[in-house]
């Protein structure tokens, strides 16, 4: 397929849709407030990233941005090598080149966990090489209601069920961007199969000893019961709003709690003692996951044994998240674990 026609199937597949068209200026009005022109986009065959990086390449069209295409093959199931070339030759169809990073660690427990971590630190690294700060994901409406579902599973506050943000920091001064979140997976697919023609299925998306396909499949159960899908995304966007005002006062008494100087972060024990349990948490979590460029913030349950151990234990050393916390007199002293510290 020449690039020629390429550019007049992507332009005129949401130019001559209605429901499409609407689909492309929302994304194309995101892309535009950023005022960015290099962009990664993370693709893995499935539908919601293939119609990504359709919208994608219709916006560098139209735009003339710069876009990597970037696919991770996580080298878990004996075919993955196969399945990545051939998005890869179903791309290049269409003028777009797909860039394959393969992961070369081991993975053989919490599977779906490590490798998402492994994930982004291959796309991570790939962003620093070429300078990159911006990086696009395919999350939509669904994985935003299954999120909640996972996290309401495991007894989160109003930080975890509000989901995901539609821009993330991550490694610092990169930034993750969910741009299709209010958008349905039936209307990525008929993206992905008006301008591909086809999408590849990932097969443990239908294996039921994760929590994530097992939360899937309540979906037609939900409905069937009256449960709306958009009316949970709702509710979702009312907590993030409300996190959001949070986030404001906590910025503020963050500002006044934390002092960085050199390798070490700095954090006032009586003023840490002063706030109550749900910003003690929210600090120490920030803290941890900005001290170490995490992409995952540290979970709940370990916050809450941390600042239990900081009440009760005077000058004592704990470690959590890849730091080493010291409790003194005055402060809690924040610093990188070293790689031959193991914990008492």
């Amino acid at each position: 397929m020449s690039k020629k026609n390429s550019n007049v199937i992507l332009k005129d597949c949401f130019k001559n849709n209605e429901e499409l068209s609407h689909i492309y200026s929302s994304f194309k009005k995101k892309l535009k407030s950023l005022k960015k022109n290099f962009f990664l986009v993370a693709v893995s065959g499935g539908p919601d990233s293939l119609a990504l990086t359709a919208l994608s390449k219709a916006y560098s069209y139209e735009n003339k941005c710069k876009i990597y295409y970037v696919l991770v093959d996580h080298n878990i199931r004996k075919n993955s090598s196969n399945e990545a070339k051939s998005v890869k030759r179903l791309l290049k169809k269409h003028q777009i080149k797909l860039n394959v990073l393969k992961n070369t660690k081991k993975i053989t427990k919490n599977i779906q966990s490590e490798a998402r971590i492994i994930r982004y630190d291959l796309i991570v690294n790939f962003c620093k090489k070429k300078r990159i700060k911006t990086i696009l994901t395919a999350h939509n409406l669904e994985d935003q209601v299954e999120t909640f579902f996972i996290r309401l599973s495991r007894g989160s506050g109003l930080q975890g069920l509000s989901s995901m943000k539609q821009i993330y920091k991550i490694n610092g001064n990169i930034s993750l961007i969910r741009p299709l979140l209010d958008f349905k997976k039936n209307q990525l697919i008929k993206i992905s199969k008006i301008i591909f023609g086809r999408y590849f299925k990932d097969p443990t998306n239908k294996n039921t000893k994760y929590l994530r396909t097992r939360i899937r499949n309540l979906k037609k159960p939900l409905e069937m019961s009256g449960i709306n899908y958009d009316k949970i995304f709702q509710s979702i966007k009312n907590l993030a709003s409300s996190r959001d005002t949070l986030d404001f006062y906590f910025n503020k008494i963050y500002k006044d709690i934390i002092v960085k100087k050199k390798n070490k972060i700095y954090m006032d024990l009586k003023n840490f003692h002063n706030i109550n349990q749900e910003m003690k948490v929210m600090v120490l979590k920030k803290t941890i996951k900005d001290f170490t460029h995490s992409y995952y913030a540290t979970r709940s349950k370990k916050i809450i044994n941390l600042i239990n151990q900081i009440k009760e234990k005077k000058n004592a050393k704990f470690t959590l998240g890849g730091c080493i916390i010291l409790r003194e007199k005055k402060h809690i002293i924040f610093q990188k674990e070293n790689k031959d510290y193991r914990t008492a």
